[in-house]
């Protein structure tokens, strides 16, 4: 059956998605417009055709396990010099993406690969194009925003021909988010009945 190149990702929603996928490629990255805005939570990876099945029954129980988060974005970076990548920074919802990619990557899952970078989560706008093209980018767009609830992740995959990514399927948290904790008065086990 053969291989296949797969990637897991939180989508940027619109209008961001569009906007920033049109200025990437405006910035002249060609790539843009055969990769959806994303937060990468897995970069392309390789996995037999025949682990398809179990690679979504493994993301199928990560979405289970995950609750809805707030994500938002600001402002521009860069992992320049180390890699030829302008982003624009997570501002908001960072670790809960770190937690989600690991596991994702979980050592006895279908996906489970050792990264080559620590995980940093961030949405790129410009990759390996010029440099004066990368600067403009990070200058431009360094005023960006956006925040959005993110409810779930979704599976792609790179056509083999074409190298475009494609949507397979979409995982939506059914999690209950964890509730937050009441700090109790010494003496007291329950709520005081309000004043009539």
């Amino acid at each position: 059956m053969g291989t296949v190149t797969v990637g897991v990702s939180i989508a940027v929603p619109e209008p961001y998605g569009s906007l920033l996928q049109q200025r990437r490629a405006g910035f002249g990255d060609s790539a843009a417009h055969g990769i959806p805005t994303h937060v990468t939570l897995l970069p392309p990876t390789e996995v037999d055709a025949a682990a398809m099945p179990a690679v979504k029954r493994h993301l199928g129980a990560v979405a289970a396990a995950g609750h809805a988060f707030p994500m938002r974005l600001s402002g521009t970076d860069t992992f320049r010099p180390l890699s030829p990548v302008v982003y624009v920074r997570v501002a908001e919802g960072a670790a809960s993406c770190a937690g989600l990619q690991e596991r994702v990557r979980s050592p006895d899952g279908p996906l489970a690969r050792e990264l080559n970078f620590p995980y940093h989560p961030h949405v790129t706008i410009a990759h390996g194009i010029d440099e004066a093209a990368m600067d403009l980018a990070q200058e431009e767009l360094a005023g960006f925003e956006a925040a959005w609830l993110t409810t779930g992740f979704a599976l792609y995959e790179q056509g083999t021909e074409d190298r475009v990514w494609r949507l397979r399927r979409e995982f939506r948290f059914t999690g209950r988010p964890p509730l937050p904790s009441v700090p109790q008065q010494a003496g007291m086990s329950r709520p005081a009945a309000p004043a009539s």
